[in-house]
């Protein structure tokens, strides 16, 4: 029986299971960026890369300073530099386009999120950047979570399943007794299996055409599917 719930939230609560790179590929498509998906592909790595050594994402950013800050990091390593009015151009419609993405994902996701809480304590876990606390009061969906493991504050990232064990020793709960849901098969329903927890896969569109194939018993599509497993 489960008695607690714990939800990543990048690709599981504000993407619908989509990989954040797609949607941000589709930001610059909007914007009507001149570059291929392998272009992208790259400059998103390798912003990736520069947020982890460097303390660029602050506590109190919300999630569309987050993405302004992101986006021009990613606009920087085009291998065609833009004019300064062109990527601030860029760099505010894109990060628009894709805030209003997420708050749409939280929209639809908060029904659900509300009957749960009312029956479940609710723990998020997720790599994120040290503001997602922030985040999630800008987006109005706070109350609903008991706590939050984040990997920048605890210094460890998914896949290690020690993320997981904080949010179950947080619920106050065995792992038999909490269902993990997540948007990556790799980084959240494997670590959390092997603790013991119960899983479920919100499946979307991933990284790579590898992670498409890959397949789970435990797999859905909308969220509002976890009302019917429980």
């Amino acid at each position: 029986m489960i008695k607690g719930i714990i939800f990543d939230y990048g690709g599981t609560l504000d993407s619908r299971g989509v990989h954040w790179s797609e949607v941000l590929w589709q930001g610059y498509r909007q914007a009507e960026v001149p570059i291929s998906k392998e272009t992208f592909r790259t400059a998103y790595v390798e912003a990736e890369r520069a947020l982890a050594r460097e303390r660029i994402i602050l506590p109190g950013d919300d999630f569309h300073t987050l993405l302004r800050k992101k986006v021009a990091i990613e606009i920087s390593y085009l291998p065609e530099k833009p004019d300064e009015t062109t990527r601030k151009r860029w760099t505010e419609e894109i990060a628009a386009y894709c805030d209003n993405a997420a708050r749409g994902c939280i929209n639809e996701a908060l029904p659900v999120l509300e009957q749960l809480h009312e029956r479940y304590p609710m723990m998020l876990v997720s790599n994120f950047y040290g503001n997602i606390d922030e985040v999630l009061r800008a987006y109005g969906i706070r109350h609903l979570f008991k706590g939050i493991i984040e990997s920048a504050v605890v210094g460890v990232r998914k896949p290690n399943p020690t993320l997981f064990r904080l949010g179950v020793d947080a619920l106050e709960l065995n792992p038999e007794d909490v269902l993990v849901v997540g948007d990556s098969l790799r980084k959240d329903i494997e670590p959390a299996e092997k603790l013991g927890c119960h899983v479920l896969w919100l499946k979307g569109k991933g990284w790579t055409d590898e992670e498409d194939r890959q397949t789970h018993p435990n797999t859905i599509t909308r969220i509002t599917q976890i009302l019917e497993t429980l």
